[in-house]
C-alpha cells in the first residue's frame, strides 16, 4: 500500500546515512570505514546519555538521590551485563555486540511508552517533553547504526554471522517492556541513563579491541 511507502523510503534513507560520510548525491560521497561507523555510533551514544542526564537532573534534582534510598530496579537487571572495563573486555566480539543491541532493544517500547505518559504531566515543562521524544528517537537511530557497523564487521571477517538471530533480542525487549512500565519516572530515567552509560562504554571497548592501534 501506498502508505507505507513513506516509511519505509525514510527508514532505508536512515540506513544509508549510516553509511557514508556526506549526503547522498554529494559529489565525493564514499562509504565509511568501519573505523568511521564506530566514531559515529559512540559520538551518538555520548548525546543520547548527555540528553538523559540532562533531563533526570531538571526533573529530580540531588534530594531525589538520598543516601539510604532503597537501590532501583531496572526492568534491564535481569540481563547479565558486565560491570567496568576489564570485565567487558573479556567478553567474545559477537556477545559484546549482541549485548549492546539487546540494551538498546529493550528500551524502544518501554520509552514510546514512556513519552504517551509523560505527554498528560500538564506540569513538565517542554524542554522536557522534546528531551524525552529527542532521546526515544535517537535510541531508534543509534540501534540502526549499531546493526550497520555489525554488518560492516560480519562483511570483513571481524566477527561471526552468529549475530542473524536477533528475533532472540525482540523478544526480549517486548516480554520485559510491562516491567519498565511499572516504574517511577525517576527510576525509569535514572535506569535508562545508566544502561545508555552502559551501551558508549560497550561501544568504546569494542572499537578498542577491534581497533587495538588506537590509544584506548
Amino acid at each position: 500500500p501506498r502508505r507505507g511507502r513513506p516509511c519505509s523510503r525514510a527508514s532505508a534513507g536512515l540506513a544509508l546515512l549510516w553509511l557514508l560520510v556526506c549526503a547522498p548525491g554529494d559529489a565525493g560521497c564514499r562509504l565509511l570505514t568501519v573505523a568511521d561507523l564506530f566514531d559515529r555510533v559512540i559520538r551518538h551514544s555520548g548525546r543520547i546519555h548527555s540528553l538523559s542526564t540532562a533531563l533526570y537532573e531538571k526533573r529530580f534534582p540531588p534530594r531525589d538521590n538520598e543516601l539510604g534510598k532503597p537501590a532501583r530496579k531496572c526492568h534491564t537487571s535481569g540481563m547479565l551485563t558486565p560491570n567496568g572495563k576489564e570485565y567487558a573486555q573479556k567478553i567474545p566480539r559477537e556477545e559484546l555486540t549482541h549485548l549492546i543491541l539487546k540494551l538498546l532493544q529493550a528500551w524502544k517500547e518501554p520509552l514510546s511508552h514512556f513519552n504517551q505518559h509523560i505527554e498528560h504531566h500538564q506540569e513538565l515543562p517542554d524542554d522536557s517533553l522534546s528531551k524525552a521524544k529527542q532521546i526515544s528517537n535517537m535510541v531508534h537511530e543509534l540501534k540502526t547504526g549499531v546493526e550497520k557497523v555489525t554488518e560492516k564487521m560480519q562483511s570483513m571477517g571481524i566477527i561471526s554471522n552468529s549475530l542473524n538471530g536477533m528475533a532472540s533480542s525482540e523478544a526480549t525487549g517486548l516480554s520485559i517492556s510491562n516491567e519498565a512500565n511499572m516504574m517511577s519516572d525517576s527510576d525509569f530515567i535514572h535506569c535508562f541513563r545508566r544502561d545508555s552509560n552502559k551501551v558508549q562504554s560497550y561501544l568504546k571497548i569494542l572499537k578498542c579491541r577491534i581497533m587495538p592501534e588506537n590509544s584506548c
